[in-house]
């Protein structure tokens, strides 16, 4: 029995007889029928996904993106009870800092593909050497080859303490974090659950609800904003329409995630038309390897538990004021009720600093920030130098 902290090396090689079972659910499909001028109304269009499971089926190479993906470092390790698989690709350059990368549902770690080399070797690529870093990029828990968890309980703040044990485990000291979707809200979780060790924060999406609200749940009664401004009010009227018209998914992923769960396990074909709704901005090749990896793996149900699990996770705390040098300066004051001047080192609120009725407002449901990481935490660059040595199946996680 090997030790839960080891980290293994992992090749990924999918059976040919797997492939084989693919490609023969595929010619099997029994497709919807479509309504004659209502492609796309009503769902995904019908000739889209007749085009996209033909290709899967007749062009489709998986063994290309195997061996794209094979080219970097992969290894499993437990956390917290539950497999975690991950990238680890070191940079050349020795000041590199450290940064752990998320993906969201229905991604997978192919999201990072296109940036690995740019961002551990930027020399290579006529960029700053000193912007180089060495890359974590985990499967999430119950997605793609970290495989189904074994318990519940695993949304973005479960999942940030794990992230924050695999870089101990890997002996990273200082680190930043970054993430897409739900990593978006993976990254500022690690920032609050390692504020001693997360150094910055990056997010390609800010989760910011009105009170009460999330991605499918729109108010029955628009409450009153004319104080908006016009750009408020956009952004408010283009999450109306998200809400109304695009957010059933996320639904369905929140309520009842199992019993959708047994019919896209089932079917290739229906777990490409569930997915691809939110992937058609994609090219086919790239959309297609993220749904085929779902497909591969049996992870499609353990993936979108998240948002269930999410939805049971109690609200981050609010942030907290930043951080002031005592005495902040300022001019002499003179107080209209006492008559008494202030003196310039009297200690005040730092400009920004919220009072304290703002500071404890009721925060949204799920709120994310961009610069989640806590006053201890400093945007200087990190060495990159580990706490302690690498395991060796990590190939030496900092020189």
């Amino acid at each position: 029995m090997h030790d839960p902290r080891e980290i293994r090396p992992f090749i990924i090689d999918v059976p040919d007889g797997d492939l084989a079972d693919l490609r023969e659910r595929l010619a099997r499909t029994r497709r919807a029928p479509a309504l004659a001028g209502e492609a796309g109304r009503y769902g995904v269009s019908g000739a889209w996904i007749r085009e996209l499971s033909e290709y899967w089926r007749d062009s489709y190479d998986w063994r290309t993106w195997q061996a794209r993906l094979n080219r970097y470092p992969q290894f499993h390790t437990t956390i917290d009870g539950t497999n975690v698989h991950f990238l680890h690709v070191r940079s050349p350059e020795p000041g590199a800092l450290p940064l752990i990368l998320s993906h969201g549902w229905p991604g997978t770690v192919v999201e990072f593909l296109d940036v690995i080399e740019a961002l551990t070797d930027p020399r290579r690529y006529g960029h700053d050497p000193q912007v180089a870093f060495h890359l974590v990029i985990p499967s999430l828990p119950g997605f793609a080859w970290s495989g189904p968890t074994p318990d519940t309980g695993w949304g973005p703040r479960r999942i940030a303490h794990a992230w924050a044990a695999l870089m101990d485990r890997l002996g990273y000291r200082r680190y930043g974090a970054a993430g897409n979707d739900w990593g978006s809200h993976i990254a500022p979780e690690l920032g609050r659950a390692a504020p001693d060790a997360v150094v910055g924060v990056h997010v390609t999406q800010l989760f910011s609800f009105p009170d009460g609200e999330w991605l499918s749940y729109p108010p029955t009664v628009e409450a009153d904003h004319e104080d908006m401004t016009p750009a408020d009010r956009a952004a408010l009227d283009g999450l109306r329409h998200l809400q109304r018209h695009a957010g059933s998914y996320a639904h369905v992923h929140a309520q009842r995630p199992d019993t959708l769960g047994f019919a896209l396990t089932d079917s290739p074909v229906g777990l490409l038309a569930w997915n691809g709704q939110v992937l058609h901005g994609l090219d086919r090749e790239t959309l297609l390897t993220h749904v085929t990896i779902y497909w591969l793996t049996g992870t499609a149900t353990s993936a979108m538990r998240i948002y269930a699990e999410h939805g049971r996770e109690s609200p981050p705390p609010p942030p907290a004021p930043p951080p002031c040098p005592w005495p902040w300066p300022s001019s002499r004051t003179t107080s209209k009720q006492s008559g008494r001047t202030r003196s310039a080192t009297t200690p005040t609120s730092c400009p920004g600093t919220p009072t304290t009725r703002a500071a404890t407002t009721q925060h949204t449901r799920r709120p994310t920030s961009s610069s989640a990481t806590s006053a201890h935490s400093s945007p200087a660059r990190s060495s990159g130098e580990p706490r302690k040595p690498a395991p060796r199946t990590a190939e030496g996680s900092s020189d």
